[in-house]
């Protein structure tokens, strides 16, 4: 069973457990339905919501009129179904709870992105999703024009301020990632500009050969929680020479002002937690 199979089937699960029994009174006939926009939205979640519906009936009937990335606008059919009158309105809610809240990650997403397209900076998502859900929040950030961040604990080594005070120092902690795991992608985060500096000192190879340290490849510095004064120091010393991503305390206020710093990346959990459902509905007609 896929991954998305297995999130839906677990959905369908806790939301049906051992009978739809409002379902139950209805005459199980053949319908038509309709899924409206009630308001205009970035689209996502289209898999998990059909599977929803074939999970219960697989022979359901799927008119997509709209695809994952498509923009919606308020009153538009986003999709049009047939089939057993049961299993569609058992796997309802479901099939919509997907749709509207994936939706809501991509909208949010394509708007922060259209706020900073003036410049180079790239939005980021981050590990603050909803549980279960990591794969298909990543998912609906791409759709919005998002880039994302590290899938997991797994794929990226990522030295944050807890990791560098047990490891006693940043140099120590990143020659202990570039022992261990070479061939991973290593971010460091750094809460000071002495600290970006540390990381400069680490990526100059010459000074790497004379202090007897191993030379490890940085991919992405963090600057967490800069001030925006501090963010433009950052810009300017670091010079192009590893790129860098500001993160923490960054809404629709400030992320312009963030991005027209000259950052590399940006990256906000607000994308995948602070987010309201997307309005849709499936209407029988």
């Amino acid at each position: 069973m896929s991954k998305i199979n297995a999130i839906v089937a677990l959905a369908l699960d806790e939301d049906i457990g051992t009978g739809d029994v409002s379902a139950s009174l209805l005459d199980d006939k053949i319908v038509s339905a309709q899924i409206i926009a009630r308001e205009s939205a970035v689209i996502c979640g289209t898999q998990y919501a059909q599977m929803a519906f074939l999970l219960l009936d697989e022979s359901i009937q799927i008119a997509w009129q709209l695809g994952d990335g498509d923009n919606i606008q308020a009153g538009q059919v986003l999709a049009i179904l047939s089939g057993s009158s049961r299993a569609i309105i058992s796997a309802e809610r479901v099939a919509l709870n997907f749709l509207q809240t994936l939706s809501a990650v991509a909208t949010q997403t394509q708007y922060l992105v259209n706020k900073i397209a003036h410049t180079n900076a790239q939005l980021l998502d981050t590990r603050k999703t909803l549980p279960g859900l990591r794969l298909a929040q990543k998912q609906a950030v791409q759709c919005g024009g998002g880039v994302n961040h590290r899938m997991g604990l797994y794929d990226c080594v990522m030295l944050k301020e807890n990791h560098i005070i047990a490891a006693g120092s940043i140099t120590q902690a990143v020659q202990s990632a570039g022992r261990k795991y070479p061939d991973l992608p290593l971010i460091v985060e750094v809460e000071t500009l002495p600290q970006l500096t540390e990381i400069l000192d680490l990526i100059n190879i010459d000074n790497c050969k004379r202090l007897n340290l191993l030379h490890v490849p940085i991919d992405r510095v963090l600057c967490d929680n800069f001030s925006m004064a501090d963010l433009m120091r950052a810009v300017k010393l670091v010079n192009h020479n590893v790129p860098l991503e500001a993160s923490g305390n960054i809404n629709e206020s400030t992320i312009v002002a963030v991005a027209e710093t000259g950052i590399d990346y940006i990256s906000t959990g607000s994308i995948t937690k602070n987010i309201q459902a997307i309005d849709l509905s499936l209407r029988f007609i």
